[in-house]
């Protein structure tokens, strides 16, 4: 059997998973949501909710943009139209970037 590993997360991405979590139950509070009715619309469990809302850093991100999206949470920008600009613009992008990085192997000078 494999030991798990822990992972650990920069001092920036628990800071964002903080202020996302603590977004999302303010929200869903002032929409006077349980996290029962939360939990069904989104379409995960209560307990999925509450690790959320506590800031779980393994919670499954589109579930998370889900429960976002239903209370009310822009992620990226506030109109979806612009959203789907900045999508086409990555896209756009990334058609002009390699398919694939290869590292180079680094000659190791042995000539001494």
């Amino acid at each position: 059997m494999a030991k798990a590993t822990k992972r650990t997360y920069s001092a920036y991405s628990q800071d964002a998973m903080h202020l996302l979590s603590a977004t999302i139950r303010v929200e869903r509070k002032a929409k006077k949501m349980s996290e029962h009715e939360l939990a069904e619309r989104a379409g995960v469990s209560r307990s999925f909710i509450k690790r959320l809302e506590k800031g779980e850093m393994k919670c499954e991100i589109g579930a998370v943009f889900e429960v976002a999206h239903i209370v009310g949470i822009p992620l990226f920008d506030a109109e979806p139209s612009r959203l789907s600009s900045h999508i086409k613009q990555v896209e756009d992008k990334l058609t002009l970037l390699p398919k694939s990085i290869r590292k180079k192997a680094k000659v190791i000078s042995d000539d001494f």
